[in-house]
């Protein structure tokens, strides 16, 4: 299972919601791995789970990876 989508998680904002950007487009704010799972699931991304997400070195996570979220 192989994603060539580009697939960003930016910094958390002020509410602890990180929006996930895949193939471009931004697809939503995610509070926790479950929301991006979803996501990457709705853009084509077969058999996706929160473990795949933190795992991924396919997922660009900047202001901080799978494990930094708001308060």
């Amino acid at each position: 299972m192989a994603s060539v989508m580009p697939v960003v998680v930016y910094p958390p904002d002020e509410d602890g919601g990180r929006r996930v950007r895949v193939d471009g487009e931004i697809l939503g704010r995610a509070y926790g791995l479950r929301d991006i799972a979803e996501f990457l699931r709705r853009a084509g991304i077969e058999d996706v789970d929160e473990t795949y997400v933190a795992e991924s070195g396919l997922i660009e996570w900047r202001g901080g990876g799978p494990q930094v979220w708001g308060h």
